[in-house]
């Protein structure tokens, strides 16, 4: 498509130094500004990235992928709906499981907390709540023992230890002959998680499901199964596909109906940043067409000596096209070399410049994420360079179509 002579003229105008310095030096911001807005979009949707995959981890660390229940009724069967689960090849786990809201009491301090009952041996195959252990052991959660694992803020917030009992009290009541008083039972607790959520931490207790079932009178049955997938990104999918193999008495959820809200908003905050910090890339952008105008101006005798030994208009217009691409390329690349450089980075350089300065950006006990995670997407740093790069060519297009628009007679009148 170009010519020789084309792109050698448009190399040879960008390499040599011309007489009006004070071009060379908006190229030379134009250039720089590229690189920092491209910099600056891959640091930060980086570091969103990671904040983003930090918070789905912890929240799914807990939280199921999907769960399956029967409609308000306890599900007796759950041992041969586990089977029928794991038949299905992209769940990689399932688990019994029992919920519900209880008030927990030590003393004078009362809280409302959401219990789990789940089965120590098969919990690892659905959640990480293993890792998150703290003090005490999952194992120690055994069918007829009453015991029970809290969440970190929640065993603060009671003053109590392990091996220290609380007291739980069901909101269903029970009819005496004295009257109707609330069910209450002696649990001891042989455990603490922390997730680093206050959701879970300072909000959920664990107890073996056999246990929870005996104080919430589920009987033999469970208030439904929990299930972990391959990919949890199919989980609709494969809820859908479960809820035809089950039958319409199952109902099949996943874990983007209860957090759906929260990691849009995490979306439309990302997508909200990606066009703010755009924004600086297109002012840097368009400097260029402050530059190539100048640059026009500068050359229009050159333009015009070329016209007249035969070139033509598209020529021209190709030879500052080149001329300012090759401005926005270079931008470009210094900028993807410096994003690239500090999303993998980051890790390390925050703390170092919190040492340095003898602060901290996120302070531990305010925020529950301290460090700032990063997790650099290839995609994103391929879609912002073509970004960056369409907007510098079509920054060219409006001097280059002025240059090819010069008069020779004009242009060489006065010369």
């Amino acid at each position: 498509m170009f010519k020789p002579y084309e792109l050698f003229v448009g190399l040879r105008y960008t390499r040599a130094k011309r007489r009006n310095h004070f071009i060379s030096f908006i190229s030379l911001i134009s250039m720089l500004g590229i690189a920092l807005g491209v910099t600056a979009l891959i640091t930060v949707l980086s570091v969103m990235n990671g904040f983003e995959q930090e918070l789905r981890e912890r929240i799914l660390g807990m939280a199921s992928h999907a769960t399956i229940t029967l409609n308000r009724e306890p599900l007796v069967e759950w041992d041969k709906l586990i089977d029928g689960a794991e038949a299905h090849p992209d769940v990689l786990g399932a688990a019994p499981y029992v919920e519900g809201q209880v008030m927990v009491v030590k003393g004078g301090q009362v809280s409302g907390t959401l219990i789990r009952g789940i089965d120590p041996a098969l919990e690892p195959r659905v959640s990480q709540v293993t890792e998150k252990i703290v003090a005490g052991e999952l194992a120690d959660l055994r069918d007829g023992e009453f015991g029970i694992v809290l969440g970190a803020e929640l065993a603060d917030f009671l003053g109590v230890m392990v091996g220290e009992k609380i007291t739980v009290i069901t909101p269903e009541a029970s009819v005496t002959p004295v009257g109707v008083l609330p069910r209450l039972k002696r649990f001891t607790v042989v455990g603490m998680f922390e997730v680093g959520m206050y959701e879970y931490d300072r909000s959920l207790a664990l107890m073996h499901y056999a246990d929870s079932a005996k104080l919430l009178r589920l009987g033999d049955g469970v208030t439904g199964v929990r299930l972990k997938l391959e990919d949890m990104f199919a989980s609709r999918r494969v809820a859908r596909e479960l809820a035809i193999q089950l039958g319409e008495s199952y109902w099949v959820s996943d874990w983007t109906a209860r957090h759906a809200n929260f990691f849009r908003a995490v979306k439309t905050e990302k997508t909200v940043m990606f066009v703010i910090l755009t924004l600086i890339v297109a002012v840097a952008a368009f400097n260029i067409v402050s530059t190539l105008v100048m640059v026009v101006t500068d050359k229009q005798a050159d333009i015009a000596i070329l016209r007249t030994l035969g070139a033509a208009p598209r020529s021209v217009m190709l030879i500052f096209l080149i001329q300012g691409c090759v401005i926005g390329v270079i931008g470009t690349l210094l900028g993807v070399a410096g994003g690239v450089s500090l999303a993998l980075n980051v890790e390390t350089l925050v703390p170092l410049i919190e040492r340095s300065f003898d602060t901290q950006f996120l302070d531990p006990s305010v925020y529950y994420i301290s460090t700032l995670p990063s997790q650099m997407n290839g995609d994103d740093v391929l879609r912002i360079a073509g970004l960056s790069f369409v907007l510098t060519l079509l920054a060219t297009i409006y001097p280059a179509w002025r240059a090819a628009r010069v008069q020779p007679a004009e242009a060489l009148r006065y010369e």
